[in-house]
């Protein structure tokens, strides 16, 4: 039996020339600017051509590339081989799916034509969801699917912010950080939303919550100082809080070693390469700080990759394994954007 793992990430420009392209697919996801396409399709390419000088130098300070590609097919790799040595009568291939930028789903999806897959498990490298992440990402496969008459049984893992292996992954690599360390701040940053999302019922900021909350369980440390912020901020609208800009001025004025970790990246890329390495140094030495530390992004973390294997192979038992993260019975009933596991 073959099963093919479709993972998803946002992706990146691949050249300096690609910036602005990359940029016109972000902003004309509906998912991100929810507006007609008559209207969306200018008004990406005017933001796209607006903003494209600024990203152009962020993508400068990486050597002229995005290396979120060749991150993504490292865990890939990493995750299909870990699959295919748990003794199960089941081969898997797992196949990369970027949102914004190559490789395409209506390109990878022949692949997996040819792999002949009786099952397609869509597993986004977000970990908490958002209808603007995984979301969109899952929507645009099946919207692929429909239109290339791909009919097959397919099964969603759309989030784990609680997993077990997951949580581990962060707390060690949070313990390598910070074992010999005094007054310092555990900073969680994450990607931030406007606020109007999550009143809508984006369930992200809640999930993001969830596995800050667990990480900081599980380093067992009662005194520990630490708070959760939000990156990223563009546009006019209010986005939700605190700024992790704000975080590290206030920290770094009193003295705190800084150390920042990136919830809800699992690959580095340009806003952890760029805005939480260099950007956000700079601001913390602007006001005061000497010592700055940043943790990994989990990358091929042992735990990490176990917990996606995991994920896959006991999809059947995630709704009911209480030591596992179950959102059906977790999510607040408010939240109705969240799939969780669904079974086509």
């Amino acid at each position: 039996m073959k099963k093919a793992i479709i993972l998803f990430n946002l992706g990146g420009p691949d050249k300096i020339e690609s910036v602005e392209p990359f940029l016109f697919n972000l902003f004309n996801d509906p998912a991100i600017l929810n507006l007609p396409t008559i209207l969306r399709f200018p008004l990406a390419k005017l933001i796209s051509k607006r903003r494209a000088p600024v990203a152009k130098k962020i993508y400068e300070e990486l050597g002229g590339s995005s290396p979120i590609l060749k991150l993504t097919t490292e865990q890939s790799d990493a995750l299909e081989m870990k699959l295919n040595q748990t003794g199960t009568p089941v081969e898997y291939k797992c196949f990369v799916v970027m949102r914004c930028w190559d490789p395409r789903a209506k390109d990878v999806i022949k692949e997996v034509r040819l792999f002949g897959p009786e099952e397609v498990i869509l597993l986004p490298l977000y970990p908490q969801y958002s209808a603007a992440t995984s979301g969109s990402s899952i929507k645009e496969w099946r919207d692929v699917c429909k239109k290339n008459n791909f009919n097959i049984k397919t099964s969603t893992i759309c989030c784990y912010p609680t997993d077990l292996n997951f949580i581990n992954a962060h707390t060690k690599e949070i313990i390598k950080k910070i074992k010999d360390l005094k007054n310092f701040k555990l900073i969680f940053s994450a990607h931030g939303l406007p606020e109007k999302n999550i009143k809508k019922g984006d369930p992200y900021q809640w999930q993001v919550e969830q596995s800050v909350k667990k990480i900081v369980e599980n380093l067992g440390d009662q005194n520990l100082d630490w708070v959760l912020s939000y990156q990223s901020r563009v546009g006019p609208l209010k986005w939700i809080g605190p700024s992790t800009e704000d975080v590290i001025i206030k920290n770094s004025k009193i003295q705190k070693h800084i150390v920042l970790v990136p919830i809800a990246f699992v690959s580095e890329h340009s806003e952890t390469l760029v805005e939480l390495d260099i950007e956000y140094k700079q601001l913390a030495d602007a006001n005061g700080c000497k010592n700055y530390t940043r943790v990994p992004a989990l990358g091929v973390n042992e735990d990490f990759i176990k917990a996606m294997s995991e994920l896959i192979i006991k999809k059947e038992e995630y709704k009911f394994n209480e030591g596992l993260y179950s959102p059906k019975t977790q999510c607040p009933s408010n939240f109705k954007k969240c799939p969780c596991l669904s079974y086509e």
